[in-house]
């Protein structure tokens, strides 16, 4: 067959078929947009100052790990930098152990070993006196805390949370390492232990009973001169600069403000009244959990260990975002960290605790960075001047040790 003809034939032949009826049903329909949990965290307005929160408590989160990897070390309260590179992996670094370390002189003291001759490293003193005053401030509020865990117990469905889940917020409750006999043991009154992993409330506390919204709604309707039916079942709304309020949001805002709502403490059937009483509700719940802790924030994923016991079965990430006027999600690091809008201001708490304080100012330290350096290299020299042995004078003159000079040079001279 000529070449040419075949050329014309595959021509004529791809026009046919581009230009047939049947081309049209292969066309692809025009889908419309979903929106999910994922497109409302991609889309939503970001704020600077929770992001840069977060990025800061990581990085006093990663130098606390290494202090307690530290802290295990029974042979001394150094560690080898060749020893400490091998937890690269379990702290989470992108850097090497030894760069990480070198970024924070005035939290971690690198050393030459006297005898060994290899580089060591040790938590500075400052940063361990702050560290042990925080377990000191921590024992001191120990009320406060058990407090805490109460309210948690008297807001799940049975009376009942499971172990694992109050310890993956340990720190965020302000709870000592060891709360199962520091807490649980101690105050055997207050809590039973069902099992290894599950803990009970053995008394109701009316006066514990109230969740912190009811102050602000109180103070708005004593300054504000607000109805009841305006500030009964309303929350705190602040939203983020930037935040495009759309036609009919704020009379739906209006509405749902006003709609009423099983009370996280109220021993109630949570699943009658509708599908958004529901949800409302969910928001309290998390909103209280929220308020309990000591810096008025934790991670995501760690809130969905609650869902079971606080029967608030739903996607928390989505609901999270749903009401970005209460809560802020921070993507920033490994895991979202959601943040409680009305507790801080400027950067900061605005009621902060003794516990926030100490936090604090490990935080500060930690972000000195290499600034300051020679303070702490002023400080070292004086350190060590200061651990010299001083010869004692008497009142001839002499001083002690004299006697061994003679007897030094005799053996020289032999």
């Amino acid at each position: 067959m000529n070449p040419l003809s075949t050329f014309r034939h595959t021509i004529f032949q791809s026009t046919t078929i581009s230009f047939s009826p049947f081309f049209l049903f292969n066309q692809k329909r025009w889908k419309k947009p979903t929106i999910s949990a994922q497109t409302r965290l991609e889309d939503r307005v970001r704020d600077t100052h929770f992001d840069k929160l977060t990025t800061h408590f990581k990085k006093l989160n990663l130098v606390l790990k290494i202090h307690n990897l530290m802290s295990n070390r029974k042979r001394g309260s150094f560690v080898s930098l060749q020893l400490m590179s091998r937890w690269r992996n379990i702290i989470g670094l992108n850097v090497t152990v030894t760069s990480f370390l070198q970024k924070y002189p005035h939290v971690f003291d690198l050393f030459v070993h006297p005898f060994r001759r290899n580089m060591c490293c040790r938590i500075t003193r400052k940063m361990k006196e702050l560290i042990l005053l925080e377990d000191v401030v921590m024992k001191q509020h120990e009320i406060e805390v058990v407090k805490r865990v109460k309210k948690l117990l008297m807001m799940s469905l049975n009376g009942t949370l499971h172990v694992h889940a109050l310890r993956l917020i340990r720190r965020e409750l302000g709870l000592p390492c060891d709360f199962r006999e520091s807490v649980f043991g101690k105050y055997s009154d207050e809590f039973r232990l069902v099992d290894l992993e599950t803990v009970a409330l053995v008394g109701w506390d009316d006066e514990l009973g109230i969740a912190h919204v009811e102050k602000w709604r109180e103070r708005e309707y004593r300054e504000k001169w607000l109805s009841e039916f305006e500030t009964k079942f309303a929350f705190p709304i602040n939203f983020p600069t930037g935040f495009k309020i759309e036609r009919g949001f704020r009379e739906k805002l209006k509405t749902w403000q006003r709609l009423s709502y099983t009370k996280p403490y109220e021993r109630k059937d949570v699943k009658c009244g509708g599908a958004q009483r529901y949800e409302k509700r969910a928001v309290a719940v998390i909103h209280e959990l929220l308020s309990l802790t000591v810096e008025k924030m934790v991670e995501v994923d760690q809130l969905a260990h609650f869902r079971r016991d606080f029967a608030i079965e739903v996607n928390m990430r989505e609901l999270l975002l749903r009401y970005p006027g209460i809560f802020y999600i921070s993507t920033k690091g490994n895991a979202q960290t959601v943040f409680l809008r009305e507790a801080y201001e400027k950067g900061g708490l605005v009621e902060p605790n003794p516990v926030y304080a100490v936090r604090r100012n490990m935080l500060e330290l930690v972000l000195l960075g290499r600034r300051k350096t020679k303070q702490l290299l002023a400080c070292d020299e004086f350190k060590e001047e200061s651990n010299n042995v001083v010869c004692e004078v008497d009142g001839n003159g002499k001083r002690d040790g004299d006697w061994a000079i003679p007897f030094l040079e005799s053996s020289e001279k032999n």
